[in-house]
């Protein structure tokens, strides 16, 4: 072999090996941003896009109802130990014989939460933030709105480990004004979540969203099971999902059975 041969056969081994590192710290990359996702407090903008098919509503089950989330998650930068989260819950909603009859479009009632949030886990490794949560009507129709301001505490605990993510999320909301015709609101929310990210950035999941309307006495228990993976189009990163969940319990006129859910995220790392 001349010596012009073997220069091209090791400038293609070197070629070859610089493409499979590249290929795995894209890799590790993708995987750490998976499992930022699955830490509410994270530092990390996102902007997730749910969307969550339900039906067998209202007082005939015969109700169906879309409803896209839009889910900005925006981190400030407070000191060098704190972090700020902003996490926003604006729904858009089509519903069709909810109410018998009628069908309904438009915006719903926005969910505002802030977490104060150290920048380092615990020494035991667990993650947390606490916070105020309100309530803003929002609605653009009288069945897409609770017709009240409202507010109270929230917080959130979770730890990860060996691609592990485990912890809860909750809040609880009293309605401070608003038409007085309307039902005055108190109810706790509570997300127990679990999740395992491989290291190909692909991540599978298990939550339960539960309500509990204390006005009421009722709960609505969905049981949430996701599948989501990290990857680029263009320049733009993106995760992209979806599952289905099961609604173990619901309040009068509630959803029931099985639904569907599809989520496309947005990510900007900085």
């Amino acid at each position: 072999m001349n010596r012009k041969c073997a220069s091209r056969i090791q400038i293609a081994c070197l070629l070859c090996l610089s493409n499979i590192a590249m290929n795995a710290d894209a890799q590790e990359g993708s995987a750490d941003l998976a499992k930022q996702l699955a830490n509410p407090v994270a530092a990390l903008v996102s902007v997730p896009l749910q969307l969550n098919y339900d039906e067998n509503i209202g007082p005939g089950d015969k109700g169906k109802r879309w409803t896209m989330n839009v889910q900005p998650v925006i981190p400030v930068d407070l000191s060098p130990e704190w972090n700020l989260i902003s996490r926003t819950i604006l729904p858009l909603t089509a519903q069709d014989d909810v109410i018998p009859g009628e069908s309904q479009s438009g915006i719903g009632d926005i969910v505002q939460s802030f977490f104060f949030s150290p920048k380092d886990p615990t020494a035991s490794g667990w993650i947390w933030g606490v916070g105020p949560a309100a309530l803003l009507p929002t609605g653009s129709d009288k069945a897409l709105t609770a017709d009240k301001w409202g507010g109270g505490p929230t917080a959130v605990a979770l730890k990860q480990d060996s691609g592990w993510t485990y912890g809860g999320l909750i809040n609880h909301i009293w309605s401070v004004a608003g038409d007085d015709d309307r039902a005055d609101i108190s109810t706790s929310f509570v997300q127990p979540f679990i999740s395992f990210t491989t290291p190909s950035a692909v991540t599978y999941s298990l939550n339960t969203e539960s309500t509990y309307d204390w006005k009421g006495n009722q709960w609505n228990v969905p049981l949430n099971a996701n599948v989501s993976a990290v990857t680029q189009l263009g320049t733009q990163l993106i995760s992209f999902g979806g599952g289905i969940r099961y609604w173990a319990k619901a309040s009068d006129g509630g959803p029931e059975d099985v639904g569907l859910r599809a989520v496309v995220t947005l990510l900007f790392p900085k």
